[in-house]
């Protein structure tokens, strides 16, 4: 293997899964082992979990072919602006015992 090691996303990486079952499909056992070998072989620590690929070749098998990766359920992406900041710390200046609770309502309020 070269030095040149490339970071996979999430996308790409289930591409290359997803070839390996086609290439694979007919084999009997487990395939998954042998994708998780070659993806080692071929990118070191950059590897994804042996879990993660068996649980992305069982979804293949089962017809999700899709390669995208859904959003998930929870919490929302957060964005820190330079705005924001400024805004905290002219709440802060103002009322130094203001609550987290405060401040995000104050702050979602002026959005």
């Amino acid at each position: 293997m070269s030095g040149n090691v490339r970071n996979f996303n999430n996308m790409e990486t289930r591409a290359i899964i997803k070839f390996f079952v086609v290439v694979f499909f007919f084999l009997q056992g487990r395939p998954w082992k042998k994708i998780h070998a070659i993806l080692t072989e071929t990118l070191g620590e950059h590897a994804p979990s042996y879990a993660t690929i068996k649980s992305w070749v069982a979804q293949f098998k089962y017809g999700d072919f899709s390669t995208y990766v859904a959003p998930r359920p929870g919490r929302p992406k957060t964005v820190t602006t330079l705005e924001i900041i400024d805004q905290i710390h002219e709440l802060i200046l103002e009322d130094r015992r203001i609550s987290a609770k405060s401040i995000a309502e104050q702050l979602g309020n002026a959005r």
